[in-house]
């Protein structure tokens, strides 16, 4: 039997040159650094399994006020041996969908009719380019695959009433947009259940972008003059780490230290906790390539998100890969959205309490070097060789070369719940 065509790919969403990342980072209120670690993720992946990609981009910024530059126009860049192509847009509420939309019509139809596109993935639920791909994709005869790494219209904090209608509307168009595609990439199964019921799907937490430490694959386990407890990830109550400071206050030892790399609300109080105990770091900003190496120095990773808000069930944190990868021990909260493969290789809090966090970070910093050692690089070594660009890029080849056929289902898909692994479960 002849081989398959492989398919061809444009990735409509939010994948920048690197350059632009840092520049959006240093200037902007949100920092998108997990969004553009897993579409470039993805794009590698599909390009190790031979699949043409071209990207058509907007810059991943928040809406003014957050971001004070409200043009932003377009152009062309090419990273890692990748085509792309900046939208512009005008990054004031409401006028932000409407020329992203416009953006994605005048620049889009042209690379699908040009390209010879098979297949659109959209990352993200972004309603303007969800439709530009439910409106054109039949058009040229392209099957259009939404990525979905976040349910649609999480309500903030600071949200105010009208920002709240229109993250209602936008939910509306949505699920109306995934009503019409062709296939869906998701998270967790959650995120295909609720928001695109019915359509083929690929269960896909992550992709493994950071190669295994060590020579066996594994980090051994720090022993310089402190024992590190290191978070990396948004400084929020949200994301529990208001209850890993104070779980860390009740463990014992003089070597032992806090260190928190991140940006967010809570960075303030962070540095007040630093004053009170000699043992907390004040918290740091790091560009991934200086994070990486501080992860892999310290003796537990913890990611004590809490388990009783309304988007965990949906939510698979990519950090949770990242920290694997590093061949340090792992510590987190029970969340629904991890699988059940990578429980051997995690350390759970019972509880996402600051009693249940500081009884895990005390397990794990029990264990002698050797077990330390053995559970990290054992983590590093399941990740590595079951999540890495390779291994990912062969399902997603084959999920969008069956969608690609004409009439075609993937064997991966809402029938089979389980995918790619036994049974697979996104940005913290």
């Amino acid at each position: 039997m002849a081989q398959r065509r492989s398919p061809r790919v444009s990735l409509l969403g939010f994948a920048v040159s690197d350059d632009l990342l840092a520049e959006i980072i240093a200037r902007d209120t949100i920092m998108p650094t997990q969004t553009h670690t897993f579409a470039w993720g993805l794009v590698r992946s599909l390009r190790t399994a031979d699949c043409p990609v071209h990207l058509l981009s907007a810059a991943p910024v928040s809406t003014w006020p957050g971001n004070r530059q409200i043009r932003f126009r377009a152009g062309r860049f090419r990273q890692d041996d990748v085509d792309g192509q900046l939208l512009a847009f005008v990054n004031l509420l409401g006028l932000k969908h409407l020329t992203r939309f416009v953006a994605a019509w005048r620049t889009g139809s042209r690379a699908l009719r040009q390209r010879e596109v098979d297949v659109l993935l959209v990352h993200g639920v972004h309603s303007p380019f969800l439709w530009f791909g439910a409106l054109r994709g039949r058009r040229y005869g392209v099957r259009v695959v939404p990525v979905l790494t976040d349910p649609p219209g999480v309500a903030l904090p600071t949200d105010g009433w009208l920002v709240r209608l229109l993250r209602g509307l936008d939910t509306a168009l949505v699920r109306a947009a995934l009503a019409r595609c062709s296939g869906v990439i998701t998270l967790t199964p959650a995120l295909a259940d609720d928001f695109a019921p019915g359509r083929p799907r690929l269960v896909l937490e992550g992709i493994c972008t950071v190669e295994p430490f060590g020579a066996d694959g594994g980090q051994p386990v720090s022993v310089g003059e402190t024992r590190d407890i290191v978070y990396a990830g948004g400084l929020s109550r949200a994301y529990g780490v208001d209850r890993l400071v104070e779980a860390f206050r009740g463990l014992p030892g003089d070597d032992l230290r806090l260190c928190v790399y991140g940006r967010g609300e809570l960075a303030g109080w962070l540095r007040d906790q630093a004053t009170v105990d000699r043992r907390i770091v004040p918290p740091e900003l790091l560009p991934r390539a200086e994070l990486l190496p501080r992860l892999a120095r310290a003796s537990v990773l913890v990611n004590p998100r809490p388990v009783d808000q309304d988007f965990v069930r949906w939510s698979f944190p990519s950090k949770i890969i990242e920290y694997l990868a590093t061949g340090v021990p792992v510590v987190t909260t029970r969340l629904p959205g991890i699988p059940a493969e990578y429980a051997p290789w995690l350390t759970f809090a019972e509880t996402d309490t600051v009693d249940g966090l500081r009884d895990a970070i005390g397990r794990v910093l029990s264990l002698p070097d050797g077990e330390a050692r053995a559970l990290g690089a054992g983590g590093s070594q399941f990740i590595w060789a079951t999540r890495n660009p390779a291994a990912q890029g062969r399902r997603l080849h084959d999920f969008l070369a069956d969608l690609a056929e004409p009439g075609g289902r993937p064997a991966e898909s809402a029938a089979a719940e389980g995918v790619g692994s036994a049974t697979p479960g996104g940005t913290g």
